[in-house]
């Protein structure tokens, strides 16, 4: 594979259990790969969260839900890594997430290919689950589809960026109002319209290694409750916008 690509491993450091995953995915990555140490939302005063975390929603639909410090400290990871994509000169930068396996084959195909068209969409996806409508094929090979979904996918566990897309995202989020898969999900907002790779040789691992980092825990019962009351009228409204929006950008 060309040398035209960095990876970047997300990584928390009080996150001790996960950090034998941290090397193996150091190993198993096809690309030159080094750990980005994640920024700790709940080390963070609300001075500081309230400088990049905006709790009045800044783009339609509206979010109904108030960050954690988990995903603030998240989101601010993100922005970390294509800080690094910018800063490191190459062409597309990768990014993973700790709580992640790869099979080492099809990912590699899978990152080949995407490497190849990613300078022309910005964003491609390597989902860890089950896209159920990957939407309209893009380009394909007799191993790997590019598809381009109607309505973006959540997770930002691994994620192939252009160097122009990361600016682009940078330039957009000194301030925020939501998670980060959920602002990528605003293609409209964005004009960015990611690619998902399937297969992608990527799978969830979290449940393994300790669980999440983000989400808080022990969370009160009515909280739950209007989370799930409002979150398919949430995912509804995308929807509508999503369709609404579905030509890509020129």
């Amino acid at each position: 594979m060309n040398g035209d690509i960095e990876a970047f491993i997300i990584h928390l450091a009080r996150a001790t259990a996960r950090r034998p995953q941290v090397d193996h995915l150091l190993k198993a990555c096809p690309v030159p790969a080094r750990v980005l140490d994640a920024v700790d939302g709940r080390a963070m005063s609300e001075a500081e969260i309230d400088a990049v975390y905006s709790r009045k929603s800044m783009h339609a639909p509206h979010y109904p839900f108030e960050m954690t410090a988990g995903e603030v400290g998240c989101f601010l990871s993100h922005r970390k890594a294509w800080q690094a994509i910018v800063a490191c000169g190459r062409d597309a930068g990768l990014v993973i997430e700790d709580d992640v396996e790869i099979d080492a084959d099809v990912f590699a195909t899978a990152l080949e290919f995407a490497r190849e068209h990613v300078s022309a969409h910005g964003i491609v996806q390597f989902q860890v689950r089950r896209i159920a409508e990957p939407g309209p094929l893009i380009a394909s090979t007799d191993a790997v589809v590019l598809a381009r979904p109607m309505i973006i996918p959540l997770r930002a566990s691994c994620t192939l960026y252009s160097r122009s897309a990361a600016e682009r995202l940078l330039a957009q989020t000194g301030r925020f109002d939501r998670p980060i898969d959920g602002h990528v999900q605003l293609h409209w907002v964005t004009g960015l319209r990611p690619l998902i790779a399937v297969p992608s040789g990527v799978r969830d691992k979290a449940a393994d290694i300790g669980g999440t980092t983000i989400q808080a825990r022990n969370v009160p019962w009515r909280q739950r409750l209007r989370r799930e009351l409002l979150r398919p009228i949430y995912r509804a409204r995308v929807s509508a916008l999503s369709r609404r929006h579905d030509q890509p950008p020129e």
